[in-house]
Formats: C-alpha cells, sequence, structure tokens
C-alpha cells in the first residue's frame, strides 16, 4: 500500500476540480487556456488540502521511529519494538517512502505560486482584452500588468539593496526565499481570516434557515426582484450596445480595412442581432466615395470588449432567472404539499428536463413528501447543530493554538491523544475533517462573495472567464496560510509547539520562519485571534446593515425595503407562473386536437384528391353539383383544422373580445 493512498487521492482530486470547473465554467465557449489554467490552479489547491493528512501520519511514524532508534531495540518485521516499554511503531497503511513529500510538495507550492502571481493575473488581462488578435492581446495583457508586475519588483529590489548594504545582515539564498515565502503567507493569511471569520458563522446559519420553507420563500422573492432588475439592466445595455454595432457595420463597408474586425465583433453577438444586422449588409458602395467619419481601430477593440461582458452579462441573468423560477415554484409547492392528506408530493408544472427512470423509481411522490415536508428540516436542524459545535471549536483553537503547556488547543489535544496509541486512522482521518471544515469555511465565502460585475462565480457555466482566473488565484494565494494555520492549530508546526522535532514534509519546504521573528512570533500567533471579532460581526449582521445604509438592497426581515422587495417578487413570480400555466394549457389544447383529427389526415386528403378528379372530368354535367358542394365542406373543415393547429397560441375564450373569422362571415352571408 506504499504510495498508493497517495496515488488515488491525486486522482480522485482531479474528476473533484473537474467537475467543479464543469459546474461553473462552459468547457464549449469558454478558451482552452482559460480552462487548463483554472483546473490545474483549482486542482494543486484541492491536492494540497486532501494530501495534508497523510504527510501528517507519514511524520507521526518518522518521529516513532528516531524515538526508538534513540533507545534500545527490537526490529520486527513492518514494525519497531522499544525494548523498556514494549511500544510498537506500526507502518501507517498510507505511509509515503521518505523523499517522495518534500519533492511533491515543493512541486506544487512552486507551481501554485507561479500561476497566482505571474501566469493567472496576466491571462486574466489576456481575456478581458477586447483585442483582434493575439499580438494585440498580449501587447494590452502587459500594459495592463506593468504597474501589478512593476510594484513587486520596486519593493523586491528595495529590500535587496537594503540587504545588501546593512552589514549587519548576511542572508543566502535559502533565507532570501524563505522571506518571499512568508510575505506570500502573510498576505493570504491577512485575507484567510477576512473569509474564515464569515464562513464559521454564515455556513451553519444557513443551514438552520435552510430549515425554515417561510423564510427560504421570502428570500427567494426578494432574489426575485432584486435579479429581475438587473436582468432588466442587462438587456438594455445589451440593446444599446447592439445599436452601437449596428451603426458601426452599415458605417464601415465589405471593402474597409477594419472590416474584419468588425466581423469579428458581429461574431460575438446575438444569433437574433446577426440575422436583423445581416439584412442591411447588401451595400458594397466604396468607402472612399463618401467622407463619413469612421471609428479608428482602438474604438473597435473597446467596442468588443463591451459586446464581449454585455453579452455575456445577458445571458448570465436569463439563466440565472429561469433556474430562480424553478426553485421559488418548487418552494411554493412543497409550502401545499405540507397540509396534503395523501402525502403525496404533488408538482404545479412537470419538470422540463428528462426524468431518470431509475431515480424516479426508488424517489417516488410518497418518498419525497416525507423527505421534503418532515425529514429535510430536520436533517438541516442537526447539521447546522454540528457545524455550529464545529464552529466553536475552530474559534477556540485559534485563540489558544499557541499554548503548549497546558494545550488548549483541541485539534492539538485529539491529534496528540492519537499519536500516543499510533492509530493512524483516527489521525489521518481528524485531520481530514479539520482541514477540511477550515476550506469549506473559506472556499464556499469565495464562491460565495459578489464585487459588483468585476468578480461573481455563478452556477450552470454562467461563470466568465476573468472571475474563474480570479477565483484560481484567491484559491492559490490562501491554501499555503490555511495549511500553515492548520498545522499550527495541531501543533505540527515546531514554530508554534516549540519541540525540537521532526517537522512535516510541508513546512520543510516553508523553512524556518525564525528568520523573521517579528512575523513567526507575533504576526502569526496574535492575528488569528481576530477572527472572534469578525464571528460576532458576522453574526450581528454588522456588514450586511453596513450595506443597507450605502443604499445595496440587502435581505433584513426588521427592512422596510426588504419588504417592498418580497412584494414585488411575489407579484413577479405568480406573473411568471400564470404565464406558464397558460403555455401548459395551449400545449394541452394543441395535443388534444392533434390526437383527435391526427388520425384523419390521410382519409381526409384521399377524399379531397378524389374529388378533385371528379369535380374537374365531370364539370359539364349537371350531377356535380352536389358533389362540388360536398368537396367544398370537405375542403373548408380541413383549412379550418389545419389554421387552428398552425395557431401560435391557443384561443383564450376567456378574453373580452374574439376577432372573428372571415371565413365564418363569408359562409354566413
Amino acid at each position: 500500500m506504499s504510495g498508493a493512498a497517495l496515488g488515488l487521492e491525486i486522482v480522485f482530486v482531479f474528476f473533484l476540480a473537474l467537475f467543479l470547473l464543469h459546474r461553473y465554467g462552459d468547457f464549449k465557449k469558454q478558451h482552452r487556456l482559460v480552462i487548463v489554467a483554472t483546473l490545474l490552479a483549482w486542482y494543486l489547491c484541492f491536492l494540497i488540502v486532501f494530501i495534508l493528512p497523510l504527510d501528517v501520519s507519514t511524520t507521526i511514524y518518522n518521529r516513532c521511529k528516531l524515538a526508538v532508534n534513540s533507545s534500545p531495540a527490537e526490529s520486527n518485521g513492518s514494525y519497531v519494538t522499544l525494548a523498556p516499554s514494549k511500544q510498537k511503531c506500526f507502518k501507517p497503511w498510507s505511509y509515503i517512502p521518505n523523499g517522495i513529500m518534500p519533492i511533491f510538495w515543493r512541486v506544487v507550492y512552486w507551481t501554485s505560486q507561479f500561476l497566482t502571481w505571474i501566469l493567472l493575473p496576466f491571462m486574466q488581462s489576456y481575456a478581458r482584452s477586447g483585442g483582434f488578435s493575439i499580438t494585440g492581446k498580449i501587447k494590452t495583457a502587459l500594459i495592463e500588468n506593468a504597474i501589478y508586475y512593476g510594484t513587486y519588483l520596486l519593493i523586491f529590489g528595495a529590500f535587496l539593496i537594503y540587504v545588501a548594504v546593512n552589514p549587519n545582515f548576511n542572508l543566502q539564498w535559502n533565507q532570501l526565499q524563505t522571506i518571499g515565502i512568508a510575505a506570500a503567507n502573510t498576505w493570504g493569511l491577512f485575507l484567510l481570516v477576512l473569509l474564515l471569520g464569515y464562513g464559521l458563522v454564515e455556513i451553519p446559519r444557513s443551514h438552520w434557515n435552510g430549515a425554515k420553507r417561510g423564510y427560504l420563500l421570502m428570500k427567494t422573492y426578494f432574489k426575485a426582484a432584486k435579479l429581475m432588475t438587473e436582468k432588466a439592466d442587462a438587456e438594455e445595455n445589451l440593446e444599446d450596445i447592439m445599436e452601437e454595432v449596428r451603426k458601426v457595420s452599415e458605417s464601415i463597408k465589405y471593402n474597409h480595412p477594419l472590416r474584419k474586425c468588425v466581423d469579428t465583433i458581429l461574431k460575438k453577438c446575438p444569433s437574433e442581432y446577426q440575422e436583423r444586422m445581416g439584412r442591411n449588409m447588401d451595400d458594397y458602395e466604396d468607402f472612399d466615395e463618401r467622407q463619413n467619419s469612421y471609428p479608428s481601430e482602438k474604438n473597435l477593440v473597446k467596442l468588443h470588449k463591451q459586446v464581449i461582458y454585455s453579452v455575456q452579462r445577458h445571458r448570465r441573468t436569463q439563466v440565472q432567472w429561469q433556474i430562480l423560477l424553478e426553485q421559488a415554484f418548487y418552494l411554493e409547492d412543497v409550502a401545499k404539499n405540507e397540509t396534503s392528506a395523501t402525502r403525496q408530493f404533488v408538482h404545479t408544472f412537470h419538470s422540463q428536463e428528462p426524468e431518470n427512470k431509475i431515480i424516479r423509481y426508488f424517489y417516488t411522490p410518497t418518498v419525497e413528501w416525507y423527505w421534503e415536508c418532515l425529514l429535510r428540516p430536520w436533517f438541516y436542524r442537526v447539521l447546522a447543530v454540528v457545524l455550529a459545535t464545529f464552529s466553536v471549536i475552530v474559534v477556540w483553537s485559534e485563540c489558544t493554538f499557541f499554548s503548549t503547556k497546558p494545550v488548549l488547543s483541541l485539534f492539538a489535544v485529539f491529534i496528540q491523544l492519537a499519536e500516543k496509541t499510533y492509530n493512524y486512522i483516527y489521525i489521518e482521518m481528524a485531520c481530514f475533517l479539520t482541514i477540511f471544515f477550515l476550506s469549506i469555511c473559506v472556499y464556499s465565502t469565495v464562491f460565495r462573495i459578489r464585487v459588483f460585475n468585476y468578480y461573481y462565480l455563478a452556477s450552470h457555466h454562467q461563470t466568465d472567464a476573468y472571475s474563474l482566473l480570479f477565483s484560481g488565484m484567491l484559491f492559490c494565494r490562501l491554501t499555503p496560510p490555511l495549511c500553515l494555520n492548520f498545522l499550527g492549530l495541531t501543533h505540527m508546526d515546531a514554530t508554534i509547539s516549540h519541540k525540537d522535532t521532526q517537522p512535516t514534509a510541508y513546512t520543510s519546504i516553508m523553512g524556518s520562519m525564525r528568520v523573521l521573528s517579528f512575523i513567526a512570533d507575533g504576526f502569526y500567533i496574535y492575528y488569528p485571534m481576530l477572527v472572534v471579532i469578525l464571528c460576532i460581526a458576522t453574526y450581528f449582521s454588522l456588514g450586511t446593515r453596513c450595506l443597507n445604509l450605502l443604499g445595496f438592497q440587502q435581505f433584513m426581515g426588521d427592512s422596510e425595503m426588504t419588504s417592498d422587495l418580497i412584494d414585488e417578487g411575489k407579484e413577479l413570480i405568480r406573473r411568471e407562473k400564470r404565464k406558464r400555466q397558460r403555455q401548459e394549457e395551449g400545449e394541452n389544447r394543441r395535443r388534444e386536437w392533434k390526437e383527435l383529427y391526427g388520425n384523419r389526415d390521410d382519409s381526409t386528403r384521399n377524399r379531397v384528391v378524389h374529388t378533385d378528379q371528379k369535380e374537374s372530368s365531370f364539370s359539364e354535367t349537371n350531377t356535380n353539383r352536389p358533389l362540388s358542394k360536398y368537396t367544398r365542406s370537405n375542403g373548408r373543415t380541413e383549412r379550418d383544422r389545419i389554421e387552428l393547429l398552425q395557431d401560435a397560441e391557443p384561443l383564450d375564450f376567456n378574453a373580452d373580445s374574439i376577432n372573428d373569422d372571415p371565413l365564418e362571415l363569408d359562409s354566413g352571408r
């Protein structure tokens, strides 16, 4: 089993990162380099989280071997036996041979740092660029990142000059490397505590509120009102941009040098706008014959960038609106079915997606009723209590992990108790649950936050390339300090435990933080205590209240603006529900008419053709008059039936006025 666990986790984490990226990104429409770079960033960060528990168990086993080698011992097969105490050092099932983990961590860490500080910022600018060629996009990206890279180079150069001039400093290359790592981890730890303080409170609270049906429905109405405003703004913005594109397309003719740029812009427009603009594109007159003012290439690059952004935003709001409607309809169905006497879940609308027969076989309407109306609220409450308990343990350990005598960090207590018995399964499970919960609190906040329309991770393949790359940058900057914080909570970091023991392979590549004592003994220890203040602020929703005062609508139960938006959203959902009901009624009526007259198509056509032949052959005789009347009647029936089936909208018999058919008037006369 040596190294098998490492290989299995590497494969599993890859598919996990691929699944999440498929949920948020669009493999078909987005550039392959964007997909590959984001996938690599997510994969490396998730890999660190999953592999670190194996590093901890391997380190504990190596410490045991060192303790055995320093005392009389006997070797017996796969374990070592201490002579005095007869204590056994079993080799863990997930043991990784010496020399593999340091190389592995070095490759993973420096690759992630290269991505977050050099490659991903450059690709962000490249993805947002409106250039029409690769060279133009690279040039734009270099110009935009010149200040970004120049600032870091200036700081690093000033530091090197200071070290070279000052005789008190005699730093070697490995110490400079440690200082660079410490600077990156300090920046990441600063952001980590902010996100962690929010997630420790918001995740248990969101699951507790998930058990409240009325709360979820009111919040859905609130989201519907906000999303409708954003949707209308996106449609208006797209109309304005498309109007500007139309003017540019009409002014720049086919033989203009910039026509290729215009064609590139038109390809990014929605299909309905392309068809509308294509109707007026048959003018081949020479652009030099008329003295018009044409836009420059710089203006076209700006317009291209605006088109990409507006189309992406419009598509995203449309998809999110449909998803929100389905969620609102489902929550309303749950509220109605709670009082059902039959205890079978009844949907107002049928699912638009094809149903899986296997799932429907086990997840019957009765099972769905018991889960949605009875079991699910209690499951969410129990889960919220468990998550809240974990949050309290994390907050306590963050405030006390610097104490080694006595050991106050609960995570360190759990690991040390398991280390005494060398229960590696327990050690790995405890480490995995701890770092997994910390990662969920941090990463879920990254997925939830939204910086206007600048950064926003939207599910169902609606995240733009810039936001995907930005999330990769955040993950690569947050994961290393998150792992160091976890090792500090469990006292596996020698800097925290103050013990002369073998460090983990992950800590060894970070170098000794004693080079910067004010960071190792000050910032790394006392700054995480601020998580208490952030948790209190999140519990009382201070950030939400501040945003609400600034004019950004936030969901608050005691706000008049929130009540108004809830009422507005309820009316929007009711209107969309009536619209969908009318559509389904129309489809049902069309289906009924097709079933009623569908079997008569062939017979009616044959009768009409046979009668027409008779009518042409015996037109001069008097016996054809009854037959011609019969033929006109059949032709009239066929025509009425075809017009009824081809009608785009069903006839509304509840309308105030009904338009008469001209054929009916003629027949009456």
